[in-house]
């Protein structure tokens, strides 16, 4: 943040960008919190909203799509790596194939808000060779939603922007359990239907 702060124009943009598509392959920056900060500097004029909206768009459209490449590429084989295993667990990444499966490219939209399964939503969708073009036709067009509000809701609240912080945190301390206990009812009305057509 400080230094996002003592850049201005073309250097400031190009930090956002990489510190984006690293935070998106691994490198330890929340890209949401990111987002939220880089909006702020808008009101101290270190970055003007168009250009931060357009910048940031090509930055997690990257990092996304390069989970995704990977996803496609070695998928089955990363997938089955000790390292990799830990950090997702082959129960998890099934359930996740299977969302992709039931609902198509179409799910990859609503990826995009979900800060804590993004990756792994990704890599999965990227394993089931899901076609490049509907990625970025679903992916772009999310963050072409959540990017120009994000800027606007902190440029909204002005000096209080750190309250869209403590927003973003509460919503992601929300999120996770909630997808968790719809997966979950999911599931049990596919058995009880199944159940029900088989007895």
């Amino acid at each position: 943040m400080a230094l996002l702060q003592s850049l201005q124009g073309a250097p400031a943009y190009l930090l956002l960008f990489a510190v984006l598509v690293g935070s998106g392959v691994g490198l330890p920056v929340n890209e949401d919190l990111l987002l939220v900060a880089a909006a702020a500097l808008t009101l101290r004029h270190v970055m003007e909203p168009v250009p931060l909206v357009a910048v940031a768009w090509c930055g997690v459209l990257c990092a996304d799509g390069l989970i995704f490449h990977w996803g496609r590429r070695f998928g089955p084989q990363l997938l089955r790596h000790r390292l990799t295993a830990r950090a997702l667990p082959q129960r998890r990444v099934d359930a996740m194939q299977h969302a992709v499966q039931r609902w198509g490219p179409a799910c990859i939209f609503a990826v995009r808000f979900m800060p804590g399964l993004r990756s792994a939503l990704l890599f999965a969708a990227g394993s089931l060779q899901i076609r490049y073009r509907h990625f970025f036709l679903f992916d772009g067009a999310a963050a072409l939603v959540e990017l120009p509000l994000l800027v606007w809701a902190v440029r909204r609240v002005g000096g209080n922007w750190e309250q869209i912080l403590d927003l973003v945190q509460r919503w992601r301390a929300v999120l996770l359990p909630g997808v968790v206990l719809l997966a979950a009812a999911a599931w049990l009305t596919v058995r009880w239907r199944s159940r029900r057509r088989n007895g």
